[in-house]
């Protein structure tokens, strides 16, 4: 995964330097509403705005899935999951002024446990982090950009997402233990980071961008 980050990385950081065309460039703080309404958690989201190109940082913190948010074979074996930080940062390239797709390697730290001590950090069967490498597809809506006040800047990002598991620090993607509860061996596979256990996931991302430029 490093072999993918750290060229991604320099890339992005290239071309932020290569796109200081502007002495007051835009820049996006938004915040994700999935996180706290589904999950239990919170994430926010750096993003910033050249002509054609957008580079952003996000960070998620204390994300639990739990219930219907996990496969049937981790509800068999009587688990839940907290993510205590999903992290990374995206390049995207901007097809209009309000749409646009972004290349995101990402990384999600997972701590397993019982259901029945969930987030009963003693009691934690395991730790594993998951490698993401996907797409993202975004559309930044400012519903006031033509008023003159502090209401211009408002944003709203509904967006769309497919993070795939490129990798994880488990062997072979998979960890082995004997449950507790089940009282046999049971076999966890690596979870991925969307909506029932898949690639796929979408959200809703409310903020603001400073510095908006004037429209046409």
């Amino acid at each position: 995964m490093k072999k993918i980050l750290l060229p991604l990385f320099a890339f992005t950081v290239s071309i932020i330097v290569h796109a200081q065309e502007s002495k007051k460039p835009e820049v996006s703080l938004v915040f994700g509403l999935n996180q706290p309404l589904v999950t239990k958690g919170f994430n926010f989201e750096v993003d910033y705005w050249t002509k054609k190109f957008v580079f952003d940082y996000s960070h998620g913190f204390g994300l639990e899935f739990t219930d219907n948010l996990i496969t049937k074979e981790a509800q068999d074996q009587h688990l839940s999951f907290n993510i205590t930080h999903s992290v990374g940062f995206g390049v995207g390239y901007r097809f209009t002024e309000k749409f646009n797709v972004r290349v995101e390697p990402k990384m999600h730290v997972w701590e397993m446990y019982y259901d029945d001590q969930f987030k009963q950090e003693d009691n934690r069967i395991k730790k594993y982090t998951t490698y993401t490498l996907g797409l993202g597809a975004y559309y930044r809506w400012t519903p006031f950009e033509n008023k003159q006040n502090a209401l211009r800047g408002l944003t709203i990002v509904p967006n769309v997402r497919w993070w795939p598991n490129v990798g994880s620090s488990l062997k072979d993607n998979t960890y082995t233990y004997f449950n507790e509860r089940t009282q046999q061996t049971e076999t966890h596979k690596a979870n991925n980071i969307g909506i029932s256990n898949t690639p796929f996931f979408f959200n809703v991302s409310v903020g603001y961008t400073f510095n908006l430029r004037p429209r046409a």
